[in-house]
């Protein structure tokens, strides 16, 4: 192969990866937006109660300070894991890629213990139009951490499989990007939803 053909060879690959990166970028653009209408729902309806219980009686800060440190730590943690998959150190790739999937573990168990305490006081989707808003926005977040949990399961594997290569370096760049994106999310859901129910 000439120097000419590996040169076109390497422009393609830098063309899809920047297709895929755009692509990647559209979709996060996307999700953005309809969290923002689920923003929007839950601010027209957190006041929908029908005299039942509203965010103050039941949101408990102490919990939800507990997830949003948590889930700030693993985004900590994911940027080290990025940092050392970059430099092609893959024990350290694979270690704290796993930290953070463990902090992402905890968060969603928490969360899933908030939703099934509610459920069983009798506090669900049906009862009023704050719940319904509540849920939706909240759990909209949870499923989303759950594919990205899935998401890193699958491409730690195969990290551990077959090392650093440039394609599971892209891969593990877009599941940071889609992390970081998480994070940012749960702060606005932590303020909007469960500090402003204090206030």
């Amino acid at each position: 192969m000439t120097h000419a053909e590996t040169s076109e060879e390497m422009s393609h690959e830098e063309a899809a990866n920047d297709r895929v990166m755009f692509g990647f970028w559209v979709y996060l653009m996307t999700d953005l937006l309809m969290f923002s209408v689920l923003f929007a729902v839950y601010a027209v309806l957190h006041g929908n109660s029908l005299g039942g219980p509203t965010g103050r009686d039941l949101f408990s800060p102490p919990l939800a300070l507990t997830e949003t440190l948590i889930l700030l730590t693993s985004s900590f943690t994911c940027g080290l894991g990025m940092i050392a998959a970059r430099k092609g150190i893959k024990k350290q790739t694979l270690f704290w890629f796993g930290i953070t999937f463990l902090l992402g573990l905890a968060f969603l168990s928490i969360e899933l213990y908030e939703f099934v305490e509610f459920i069983h006081e009798g506090h669900t989707m049906r009862s009023n139009a704050f719940m319904s808003s509540f849920f939706l926005l909240v759990g909209t977040h949870g499923v989303h951490i759950t594919s990205a949990l899935i998401w890193a399961a699958i491409t730690l594997f195969f990290v551990a499989k077959r090392g650093l290569t440039k394609s599971m370096v892209r891969k593990l760049s877009m599941l940071s990007l889609f992390w970081h994106f998480l994070d940012i999310v749960w702060i606005f859901i932590f303020t909007v939803v469960y500090l402003m129910a204090f206030v």
